[in-house]
C-alpha cells in the first residue's frame, strides 16, 4: 500500500521513495517484482506523472530498481540487501550522534522530543491510499 500525505512538508515523490523503500523491506513488493507504470499509479494517486518518475528515478539511481526497455521497471534483487545495510549504518550513526548528544547535556526527554517532531511529518495513512 503506498500513502501520500499531500499536506505534508515531505515532498511527494521522497515520500513516494520512503514508501517503495519500507514496501520492499516489508516484503509487500517483492524482489525481481514489475513495479506499476508511471501512468496507471499516477492517476491512482492522483499525483503528476513526473512526480512519480522522480521517485523511480531515485529509486533507480540508489540501484532499487531498473528498467527493461518495452517491459517496465523491476526491483532489483539486490534491493533488500542494500536496504537492510542502509538501515544497519543509520542506526548505528542514530546510536553514536545519541551518545554524542547525551554526552553535551541533551537530556532524553529532549531527544525524544526530537525524535518525535521529525516523526510527526511521516505521511499519514488517512489520505491518498492505494493497495
Amino acid at each position: 500500500m503506498i500513502t501520500i500525505d499531500k499536506m505534508s512538508r515531505t515532498p511527494i515523490y521522497e515520500q513516494l521513495v520512503n514508501q517503495f523503500e519500507i514496501g520492499i523491506l516489508a516484503g509487500d513488493i517483492s524482489t525481481d517484482g514489475l513495479l506499476p507504470s508511471v501512468r496507471s499509479l499516477s492517476v491512482q494517486l492522483g499525483i503528476n506523472p513526473n512526480t512519480l518518475q522522480k521517485a523511480y528515478s531515485e529509486l533507480e539511481r540508489r540501484g532499487l530498481c531498473f528498467t527493461v526497455p518495452g517491459s517496465g521497471r523491476f526491483v532489483s534483487p539486490e534491493a533488500i540487501d542494500m536496504l537492510k545495510s542502509r538501515h544497519v549504518s543509520a542506526m548505528r550513526l542514530l546510536r553514536e550522534q545519541l551518545e554524542s548528544a547525551r554526552s553535551a547535556g541533551v537530556t532524553q526527554a529532549e531527544a525524544l522530543l526530537a525524535i518525535r517532531e521529525i516523526y510527526a511529518d511521516k505521511p499519514n495513512t488517512e489520505n491518498s491510499e492505494v493497495n
